[in-house]
C-alpha cells in the first residue's frame, strides 16, 4: 500500500536528500506519484494573485479540452472559489470527520466540480504554528491516487501558500514538472521571487521539477522584472495588467471567462489561453542562479 510519511524533526538526518545546505525536509514516499499528468506548481509572494492566476489558468486549460485538477495548498482554502462559487471543505476537514480513517472517504467528500469541468480540491493545512503543510500535500495526493482520480487527469495545478518555502510548503515541488512564479513589477515581489528560485533550485537537485518561467501580474510595466530575469536567467511567460475587471471577478466569484465581455478582458483571456497552450506544448527548463539579497537591493530601482 502506498504510504506518505511525515518525518519527525527528532529523526531527520541531514544529507539524506541534500535539498540545500543543512536542509530539513518532509520526505514523501516516492511511490506516491501523480503519474502521466502535466503538473505545475504556482508560487509567489503572499497576496500577489496566485489563486486568481491558478484558477484562470485551470479554466484556460479546460477550454483547450484538457481534464484539469486544481489543488489549493493554503489553510485559507480560497484557491478554487471562483471555479466552484463556494468555499470548499479541506482534505484535513473531511479527514477529521472520519477520525483520519481515509478509507471511509468518498471522492465527492473532497473533490468538487468547478467551471467547465475543472476538478477542485482544497488541501488545507494544520492550524497556525502546528504540524506541517508538506504532510497535508502528501495526504491529498495519496487520496487522489487511491481513488484513481489522477489516471483521468491531464493537468494538475498546485496553488501554493504565499511565499513560504519551508520544507512543508515546498512539497508540491516534489510532484511538479514546472514551477511558475507570479510576481509584480516591484521590489518586494521580486525579492520574494528570488527566495522561491532558490527553493526550486534546491528541489531540482533530487526531483524532476524545473523553473518554467515568470508570470507578471498586476503590473502595467515589467521593466524591473525584466532586469532581474536578465540577470539570473529567467524568462517572462505571461503578463497580466492591473485591471479592475480582475478584482471584480473575485468579488463575483467567477473566472475571467465568465465575466461580461470587453476589449480589455478579451486581451487578458487571450493571454491566459496563450499561456495554457504554451505550457501544454512544453518548454525548455530554465536554469537560474538566485542573487544575494544585497545584490537585488543594488540591482532594482531607478538611477
Amino acid at each position: 500500500m502506498n504510504t506518505v510519511t511525515e518525518v519527525p524533526i527528532s529523526s531527520i538526518r541531514r544529507g539524506g536528500r541534500p535539498d540545500g545546505e543543512g536542509s530539513v525536509q518532509v520526505e514523501l514516499d516516492p511511490r506516491v506519484d501523480i503519474g502521466t499528468a502535466k503538473v505545475f506548481a504556482i508560487y509567489g509572494k503572499g497576496g500577489i494573485g496566485k489563486s486568481t492566476t491558478s484558477s484562470n489558468l485551470s479554466a484556460a486549460f479546460s477550454k483547450l479540452g484538457k481534464r484539469v485538477l486544481q489543488i489549493g495548498c493554503d489553510p485559507k482554502h480560497d484557491s478554487t472559489f471562483t471555479l466552484t462559487k463556494k468555499m470548499l471543505p479541506t482534505v484535513i476537514d473531511v479527514l477529521e470527520t472520519v477520525d483520519f480513517h481515509a478509507e471511509e472517504l468518498r471522492v465527492e467528500d473532497f473533490v468538487f466540480p468547478g467551471y467547465n469541468g475543472v476538478m477542485c480540491v482544497e488541501a488545507g493545512g494544520p492550524p497556525a504554528g502546528t504540524g506541517c503543510g508538506g504532510y497535508v500535500v502528501g495526504q491529498t495526493v495519496k487520496l487522489l491516487k487511491e481513488h484513481h482520480l489522477l489516471e483521468d487527469t491531464d493537468v494538475v495545478i498546485f496553488d501554493v501558500l504565499g511565499d513560504v518555502v519551508c520544507g512543508g510548503f515546498a512539497a508540491p515541488l516534489q510532484h511538479a514538472d514546472r514551477a511558475l512564479i507570479v510576481t509584480a513589477n516591484d521590489f518586494d515581489s521580486i525579492f520574494a521571487m528570488n527566495r522561491i528560485v532558490q527553493a526550486i533550485g534546491a528541489k531540482a537537485k533530487n526531483y524532476k521539477v524545473r523553473l518554467g518561467g515568470v508570470i507578471a501580474n498586476r503590473s502595467a510595466a515589467t521593466d524591473q522584472i525584466d532586469k532581474y530575469n536578465d540577470k539570473i536567467g529567467l524568462k517572462l511567460a505571461a503578463h497580466f495588467p492591473d485591471l479592475d475587471v480582475i478584482r471584480r471577478s473575485r468579488l463575483k466569484k467567477s473566472t475571467l471567462f465568465e465575466m461580461e465581455p470587453s476589449p480589455e478582458l478579451e486581451l487578458v483571456q487571450k493571454e491566459y489561453m496563450r499561456l495554457a497552450a504554451a505550457l501544454w506544448l512544453g518548454s525548455e527548463p530554465l536554469s537560474a542562479v538566485p542573487m544575494k539579497d544585497r545584490d537585488i537591493f543594488d540591482l532594482l530601482g531607478f538611477d
